[in-house]
């Protein structure tokens, strides 16, 4: 099942849904049937935010829906139907001004997904008719590219290793026509990825550098780099149970970035495009790498190994500085990179960082425009010192416990030339339901990114 088997052009009796705030809602139920008002009083409906009411036919058949919105205009509650309603055809029939008919049908097709590639779904899906105005292909789009973040952030590491997902991105470049290179093992070391192969060097499969690329190459360039951590045990400074539960969603960065560059090539945007994926499992044996080494970078610097789970930063070392010789316009990376965002926002709110005070703006707008929460944390320049090395020239930690996220964010940025460059540290992961994303893998970032980049470059 895809989101085009469930965002539909047309249907035939679709049931009738009404979007409804809670501040219309006396007016708005008094002008149905008293049957319509009793079936609301005793479920004690009144359009409280998330809501659904099914309203009964005669014949016990569901007549109508209604979804309460509560007292803001949130499109992304839409997903609550996608949800919660039986299976069956449903088009919306009236909603208040203002809610976004492409985004309200995004919103349905993200409460739709359910991962069943272990466990098969109880009942078929409900589907819904693209809103009056909505721009079909663009939700489905958009819906196809967080499903496939889901999809891949979901699958256990026995099955997501690093060359499931070196297979997943040679699909995602297949059916678009795309060039896909992939350097893997020992190979790393001859073409300069040395950080890369440390990381990855004592798992039973070998790390790779996997690099897509479309579109015409006189273009204006942009690159989308993602963390592609398979599995992280934190290595030799080995994570504690609770720590290592979830890191089958270390890789969440890469399926971030093939994810946009999924959607960059299928709304044929005029760019060329680069997204690159350094792949790893960041696992124990005698051949891992160690608290105190000193690592060789692709840019040239010597890195001093603070804490061998500080790992996603130096894949993306070298992975950005080869993002860099490509002399793009933009670099965008996404990477589950550190608890301390999480500690400090929170698993629902990304932290942004970026000097580019235009790039800043330009996301936080498109960051509401989609309801695809961001927050700008500073690139605090005053901490930098605070990763200096007495025998290389920098660790991979800072010296304090505090700040974390942003020594992630000013140790990328020391391998980063572009001219403009954002870093998103992802959570990747939802703890628990709600409208429009169910617990598990999740997109983050990803539709802002999106809007971002469709205003820049219109196709």
């Amino acid at each position: 099942m895809t989101p085009t088997d469930i965002l539909l052009s047309d249907a035939s009796a679709p049931t009738p849904v009404h979007l409804v705030t809670a501040s219309e809602w006396e007016a708005w139920s008094a002008a149905r049937p008293d049957s319509f008002r009793a079936s609301a009083k005793t479920a004690d409906f009144r359009a409280q935010a998330g809501r659904v009411l099914l309203a009964p036919a005669p014949d016990g058949s569901v007549e109508r829906v209604v979804l309460g919105l509560g007292d803001r205009l949130t499109p992304m509650l839409a997903g609550v139907l996608g949800r919660d309603l039986p299976t069956g055809d449903y088009k919306i029939a009236s909603k208040p001004p203002g809610l976004d008919p492409t985004t309200l049908a995004v919103a349905f097709a993200l409460g739709v997904y359910g991962f069943d590639k272990y466990k098969p779904r109880k009942r078929a899906t409900p589907r819904l008719v693209a809103p009056e105005g909505a721009d079909l292909a663009e939700a489905r789009r958009v819906a196809a590219a967080v499903w496939l973040v889901r999809d891949l952030v979901n699958t256990p590491a026995n099955d997501m290793g690093p060359a499931a997902l070196q297979a997943a991105a040679a699909r995602v470049a297949t059916a678009y026509g795309a060039e896909l290179e992939a350097i893997v093992g020992e190979d790393l070391l001859a073409a300069n990825y040395p950080m890369i192969h440390a990381v990855g060097r004592a798992a039973a499969e070998a790390p790779r550098f996997v690099h897509l690329s479309w579109g015409r190459v006189d273009a204006p360039r942009i690159a989308l780099v993602g963390k592609g951590v398979t599995f992280d045990s934190g290595g030799l400074n080995i994570k504690p149970d609770g720590g290592m539960r979830l890191m089958k969603k270390d890789m969440g960065g890469a399926a971030h970035a093939l994810a946009l560059g999924q959607l960059v090539m299928d709304a044929n945007l005029p760019v060329r495009l680069h997204v690159l994926l350094p792949i790893v499992e960041n696992a124990i044996s005698g051949a891992a790498f160690r608290p105190g080494d000193v690592v060789p970078t692709r840019k040239g610097l010597n890195v001093e190994i603070d804490n061998t789970d500080a790992e996603g930063r130096l894949i993306l070392a070298d992975a950005l500085t080869r993002a860099s010789e490509i002399e793009p316009e933009l670099i965008l990376d996404f990477a589950t990179l550190t608890g301390a965002a999480r500690v400090a926002l929170g698993p629902d709110l990304p932290p942004l960082f970026t000097d580019d005070e235009t790039l800043a703006a330009d996301l936080a707008s498109a960051s509401a425009e989609t309801f695809d929460p961001l927050w700008r944390l500073p690139l605090w320049a005053a901490y930098e010192s605070d990763m200096d090395s007495t025998i290389a020239d920098l660790k991979n930690t800072g010296d304090a416990s505090f700040a974390g996220a942003i020594f992630g964010g000013l140790f990328l940025k020391r391998f980063v030339t572009a001219k403009s460059w954002a870093h998103f540290d992802v959570f990747a992961w939802a703890p628990r339901d709600k409208p429009a994303r169910p617990a598990g893998g999740e997109a983050q970032a990803l539709r802002a990114c999106w809007r971002l980049l469709r205003a820049r470059y219109p196709a």
